[in-house]
């Protein structure tokens, strides 16, 4: 299994964001993490990094113990959280280089070479990070997410803000990746979903409501769009 969350309980003071919630993911899927705003996807994604502790329950990754074994997992784990947060003083191929250097990667140029072509930023890569457009902006820290060539991508709203030609391009950019990855992808467009996803979490009030396979839904929940299943399973 790609990730495993077995009764995961997250307090914050006396607040339930994850109320004893329990998944498992298969390896080499995109999976689609859906929720209402404050549902818990955040916070749930935030502890499948190792940034976050919990409270009880047990979380795995490639088979790795979260809570203690935070630091080798996170060598096979790309996160990119909602705010992506980037060095805008710096200048693209700086700030992967500086990634790369805090991986340790061996043939640094050659994987930067290649983590530039493959998230398009060839044309951008020699400007300073503020002076690029937010679409690029997203690129850069998927560029930054994946330089060590992680086994998992978590990526938490990677296309918010942006316009239609930028979303189209990031998604397919995660399409790409997920063809060798498993990518675990929180959004709350339902396009991006059905045209990228191949499997369904919804969770709501940090409660798992459904989780499911694309290819079912249309025999689980016959004549219903991905709306109407995303509305039914967030009340």
């Amino acid at each position: 299994m790609a990730i495993e969350v077995d009764k995961l309980t997250k307090l914050y003071g006396k607040q339930r964001a994850l109320n004893s919630i329990s998944f498992q993911t298969s390896i080499g899927r995109i999976i689609g993490f859906l929720g209402p705003n404050g549902a818990g996807k955040s916070t749930c994604m935030k502890v499948l990094t190792g940034i976050l502790p919990f409270e009880a329950g047990s979380v795995k990754v490639l088979g790795m113990d979260v809570s203690n074994q935070a630091l080798a997992l996170k060598k096979r784990i790309g996160y990119l959280p909602e705010n992506n947060p980037l060095y805008l003083d710096m200048y693209v191929q700086e700030a992967l280089s500086f990634e790369a250097d805090l991986h340790m990667i061996a043939n640094k140029q050659q994987r930067i070479r290649e983590v530039i072509e493959l998230t398009g930023l060839q044309a951008e890569q020699h400007k300073k990070i503020h002076q690029l457009s937010k679409g690029y902006k997203q690129r850069v820290g998927l560029a930054m997410a994946i330089i060590h060539d992680p086994e998992v991508l978590i990526l938490d709203e990677p296309t918010t803000g942006l316009d239609p030609k930028q979303i189209i391009e990031i998604r397919n950019l995660i399409k790409t990746l997920g063809k060798e990855k498993t990518v675990l992808l929180s959004t709350h467009i339902m396009q991006e979903v059905e045209a990228i996803c191949d499997e369904i979490i919804i969770i709501n009030k940090g409660e798992l409501r459904l989780q499911i396979a694309k290819a079912e839904l249309a025999s689980q929940f016959p004549g219903m769009s991905m709306e109407e299943i995303f509305v039914q399973h967030s009340n």
